[in-house]
């Protein structure tokens, strides 16, 4: 049987002011629930709760068991503050539209 091998992995949490990186050894197997505990941010930001917040590998929704790859990036997300459907529909409520594209484009004549 060969030796237990090991490979480096990312395990990122974003505040809205600042992006946390960990870089993180695991082995071969590891699965994300591994990946952030060994990563120490449960420790640093105890607002994450694994129950709660939605994880994923370079921002496609994954599950906690699922098994890690060299080079992965595990994304932790927080909760969403507005639901944004919610804000649109309060913003059509008030007449506001909202704006596609950037500024006033004026017609070549």
């Amino acid at each position: 049987m060969e030796k237990n091998e090991h490979f480096q992995v990312e395990v990122a949490y974003a505040l809205p002011d600042m992006q946390v990186i960990v870089p993180v050894e695991v082995e071969v197997g590891a699965t994300l629930r591994q990946a952030i505990e060994r990563s120490g941010v449960l420790n640093r930001y105890p607002e994450i709760d694994l129950a709660v917040n939605k994880v994923g590998i370079f921002g496609r929704l994954a599950k906690l068991d699922e098994t890690l790859h060299s080079r992965d990036r595990v994304e932790i997300y927080r909760p969403l503050i507005a639901d944004p459907k919610e804000v649109r529909k309060q913003r059509a409520a008030e007449g506001k539209r909202m704006k596609k594209g950037g500024g006033d484009a004026e017609e070549a004549g």
